[in-house]
């Protein structure tokens, strides 16, 4: 019996580049769902689960990075990657604050995106299987629901992104220990480069947010090492 195929939606409003990435990513064996508006996207994601979702930036309807903060609050579990022609620092540090697994620049070399995305697939599978005996961790006074990226304390609830969720369950089945940012960056986003790392400092901060309740939980920072959880 033939493996089912990983199903991907593709928000691209650009006729030529939609068809065609459509049309390769098919013949390299994934099913693509392609929408050319934020709208035709919303509508499908309503309809149909997905494994992955590649988002454009520029649409004529919303932009990308907008698309993505309604994925995060409805759909957290939806991978996503932007595919833009923005290349600025400010874009790409936003795109990963968002969630993001990859954010790759156009002109795209199709043969590199199907790569990638074999590989960011592949990983986030791996973590799942990872993830089924360790469902449930207790964190002082909060409780981290790992399969529902949520942070529990007292009577609230937070949500996380799929990244930042990776990022605190990295952590703490390492706590008590230096986890190196070059540990960290290959674990979770597969590549060890300035951008991830700023993406990672930014991820830092959220999480430390989120624990700021319990004055016995610590993201520690080793200067131009890494990061230390702790509890007490």
């Amino acid at each position: 019996m033939a493996s089912e195929k990983d199903k991907i939606m593709l928000l691209e409003d650009d006729e030529t580049l939609g068809y065609l990435l459509q049309e390769y990513l098919n013949m390299n064996d994934f099913e693509v769902y392609w929408a050319k508006t934020g709208d035709e996207g919303w509508k499908m994601l309503e309809q149909n689960s997905y494994d992955l979702a590649i988002l454009d930036v520029m649409l004529p309807d919303i932009d990308g990075f907008s698309f993505a903060k309604k994925i995060n609050a409805v759909n957290p579990n939806l991978p996503f990657l932007f595919l833009t022609a923005r290349s600025l620092k400010i874009d790409i540090l936003k795109g990963f604050s968002l969630g993001a697994v990859d954010y790759l620049k156009k002109p795209i070399d199709e043969e590199v995106l199907v790569v990638r995305i074999k590989a960011l697939l592949s990983r986030l599978k791996s973590k799942v299987e990872q993830n089924d005996d360790d469902d449930t961790f207790t964190l002082g006074n909060y409780t981290f629901d790992v399969v529902n990226q949520q942070l529990h304390y007292k009577d609230e609830v937070t949500t996380l992104t799929k990244r930042e969720s990776e990022l605190l369950h990295y952590l703490v089945t390492n706590k008590n220990r230096i986890c190196t940012h070059k540990e960290i960056l290959n674990h979770l986003w597969g590549k060890n480069d300035y951008f991830n790392r700023k993406s990672l400092n930014v991820f830092i901060t959220h999480l430390r947010k989120y624990l700021s309740k319990d004055w016995t939980i610590k993201i520690e920072n080793v200067h131009n090492r890494g990061f230390i959880f702790k509890t007490e």
